[in-house]
């Protein structure tokens, strides 16, 4: 590792580009302009993400939408709440087939899920428990990859076959996730491990639920509350990471399950689908220097350290406070936190329900007043999540898996778009500015 750091010191310079550069010709850094708008790299008729409204011929910061399919998720919610169903499963349909169910289709289409719940034979034992990582993610990135050679068309990229692919990998993550972590826990950490198959009459947010717990039980409030995090984090634009990594894969022509495997490892990145977790252990920061929740000059006063780096991870960051484009609002934040204070009361949480709140009111005050920002600061989804979560007794391992089991829908309805679509490999030019050398023979160097 010596020479490696030297060589890396060696490189490192010449790897560096002026940020004046990136002004100069224009390049949008993250493919957003400075005001935050996303550079349009395609069209989608999947979601949509708007936080903008038009007043007077001027576009205005507004509350965050977000819709499936042309339908506001605050329907989609509120359809199946009413009800009192699982939503799940019909968001997955509606995300794939483009348009809601009849019931009949429903019932048909949860019994094809069911169908393509089981893992291949010696699955476990040969690949899952195998070289079991620490970090889940990466396991079932490896799972997926392994599933290439269990598939009899694995390469085959005509449509009905990819339908069929995604569909068999949304009934698989869950079982891929929780075997993956209880494998981790017996070889990694020591821990018992038991391995419960998933019950073909439950919902995949109530399979989850059981699989992770030795009893196998769980109340309705807890899977439900599960169900609507999974509908929550289905799918969120094709401008988001993981959705164009799965555009920018599945152009090159590559196999369902390569691409699945990148969109895995867009989302384990704490920028991505890691950010709930980095709320968690801010939270746990916070209540070590703030042990009196009720305390808000001293909640304000943390909260401001962490805008100057002097607190947590030293980032400048508020973790859970801000969105690339929502402003006013963010829908799946709203819509969460509605229900977090039911489950927060089951579970004896309410004070650390009413921490989270009084802090997402400090923050935003505080941000407002310390940066300059070119629109309002609002809490984002990662911000309730992690609380849930852990109230679900899941552990901090999983979070972001959870995410993927629920992403997979959204990723799969992008793939079977940019098969349908596009005839092109995504190949966005890249701008030189390397200045030129003459070649100086080995031995005069």
């Amino acid at each position: 590792m010596q020479l490696v750091d030297q060589l890396t010191t060696d490189a490192e310079p010449h790897y560096e580009i002026e940020q004046e550069l990136y002004k100069k010709y224009e390049v949008k850094r993250g493919l957003r302009d400075l005001d935050g708008k996303g550079v349009r790299a395609g069209l989608t008729t999947i979601s949509k993400v708007s936080a903008t409204q038009i007043v007077d011929g001027r576009e205005v910061p507004a509350a965050g939408q977000l819709l499936y399919r042309g339908i506001p998720i605050e329907q989609l919610v509120q359809g199946f709440i009413t009800h009192d169903r699982f939503g799940f499963e019909e968001i997955v349909y509606l995300l794939l087939m483009g348009h809601l169910p009849k019931a009949d289709q429903l019932a048909q289409f949860k019994g094809l899920l069911t169908d393509y719940q089981e893992l291949p034979n010696h699955f476990n034992s040969g690949v899952i428990m195998k070289m079991p990582s620490d970090n889940i993610m990466n396991t079932m990135a490896k799972c997926v990859l392994a599933l290439h050679a269990y598939d009899p068309k694995p390469d085959d990229t005509s449509l009905p076959n990819v339908m069929r692919q995604c569909i068999q990998l949304v009934s698989q993550f869950p079982s891929l996730a929780v075997f993956g972590y209880q494998a981790s826990m017996y070889f990694r950490n020591d821990k018992s491990m038991f391995i419960q198959k998933p019950d073909p009459k439950l919902s995949i947010a109530e399979n989850i639920l059981y699989m992770m717990r030795p009893d196998g039980k769980y109340t309705r409030l807890e899977a439900k509350l599960l169900d609507l995090c999974l509908v929550l984090h289905a799918e969120h634009g094709g401008g988001n990471n993981s959705a164009f990594t799965v555009h920018v894969v599945s152009s090159s022509g590559t196999d369902t399950y390569s691409t699945v495997a990148a969109a895995l490892g867009s989302l384990k990145g704490p920028k991505h689908g890691g950010a709930n977790i980095k709320v968690m252990e801010m939270f746990e920061d916070l209540k070590q220097h703030c042990p009196d929740w009720e305390d808000e000059d001293a909640l304000r006063e943390y909260l401001k350290g962490l805008l100057r780096g002097e607190g947590f991870d030293h980032s400048g960051l508020i973790y859970g406070m801000g969105h690339a484009v929502y402003s006013v609002s963010d829908p799946r934040a709203v819509i969460l936190k509605s229900f977090v204070e039911q489950l927060s009361d089951e579970k004896g949480c309410h004070a650390e329900y009413q921490l989270y709140a009084t802090v997402e009111r400090l923050a935003k005050e505080v941000i407002t007043q310390n940066r300059k920002i070119y629109k309002g600061v609002c809490a984002n989804v990662d911000f309730y999540s992690g609380f849930v979560y852990r109230m679900l007794g899941l552990p901090m391992d999983l979070f972001t898996p959870i995410f993927a089991i629920a992403r997979i829908a959204g990723w799969s309805a992008h793939r079977l778009e940019e098969l349908i679509n596009c005839r092109k490999i995504i190949r966005p030019a890249y701008l030189s500015v390397a200045e030129p050398q003459e070649y100086v023979p080995l031995e005069e160097r």
